[in-house]
């Protein structure tokens, strides 16, 4: 005969499994866009989470997904980071359409974090480019890419060797299926 579980032990259960649950929804990126062409034409050495200060407006156009990376540029002023040429289309439903869509946006990053980012970006070569722009828990995120701008050779590199794998993996392919 099979024991009957107590009430008690089973809504602990459903609300341990709810909590789980939503815990995972919360932790989930909604991502907004991405700037692919970053990788092409930049060498991302290390990548930064950081908030990003927003009118009410810019966060519901980003909602929508109304946002162009592929300009932006990270910059540190001072004791301050800010992300420029980021164009967050103005949100049609709004009254107020008072905002610059390519207005200088204030990044959120820890004091310990712009310290090193300034000592590393006053390096020749090196800059800061958004890589993907995203929700975390209801919170607009940039993640930042510390990138030294490619050569033309780099490309044409990456783009034999891209080339090159995609060959192998046709040929791996093609010898599965049995075919010359």
């Amino acid at each position: 005969m099979r024991e009957k579980s107590s009430p008690n032990l089973c809504f602990g259960l459903f609300y341990l499994q709810k909590e789980i649950y939503f815990d995972i929804i919360l932790n989930m990126k909604k991502i907004i866009g991405t700037n692919r062409r970053a990788f092409h034409d930049y060498e991302i050495l290390e990548t930064y989470e950081s908030g990003i200060v927003l009118l009410g407006p810019e966060v519901k156009s980003l909602r929508e997904g109304r946002v162009a990376l592929r300009d932006g540029f990270g910059r540190i002023e001072g004791e301050e980071a800010f992300l420029y040429d980021v164009h967050i289309s103005p949100y049609e439903k709004s009254s107020a359409k008072n905002y610059e869509p390519k207005r200088k946006r204030k990044l959120l990053l820890h004091k310990q974090e712009i310290k090193r980012l300034m000592g590393k970006v006053l390096q020749r070569g090196l800059t800061l480019i958004p890589l993907e722009m995203y929700f975390k828990d209801g919170n607009a995120k940039v993640s930042l890419g510390l990138a030294r701008g490619k050569r033309i050779y780099d490309k044409r590199e990456a783009l034999k060797k891209r080339e090159l794998e995609r060959e192998i993996r046709r040929s791996m392919k093609d010898r599965d299926r049995g075919g010359d």
